[in-house]
């Protein structure tokens, strides 16, 4: 449900009001649940993925994904992602205790 009065736009119809009106920066926010545990605790797997990631919504990507895993306590455990793009960047979470991935793609160019 959108904070905002009036309808809620398709993807099509976002990408499209975003280009008519030149706007600059477009963020997606992904909450992921139930995610395969041996995928979000490997450092491969998750390394994969935004190599592939980027290769789906081409964007070019500046240098290697980094990947780092860390977490002072169980909670917050597990693996985080930062891959730079030429227009911004694409950053992730892999929270290991309850199986959940959250992802935030940034970039100041359209993506599908």
């Amino acid at each position: 449900m959108s904070p905002m009065p009036g309808k809620l736009l398709s993807d099509e119809e976002a990408m499209v009001k975003y280009v008519k009106e030149n706007q600059w920066g477009l963020a997606t926010a992904i909450d992921l649940k139930q995610c395969d545990p041996e995928k979000i605790r490997s450092k491969e797997v998750i390394t994969q993925f935004a190599i592939d990631l980027c290769d789906h919504i081409k964007m070019n990507r500046f240098g290697d994904p980094i990947v780092v895993r860390f977490g002072p306590i169980p909670k917050v455990e597990g693996y985080s992602l930062c891959q730079l793009i030429e227009t911004s960047m694409i950053s992730g979470h892999f929270a290991e205790d309850t199986d959940r991935a959250f992802l935030d793609v940034f970039s100041c160019r359209e993506y599908p």
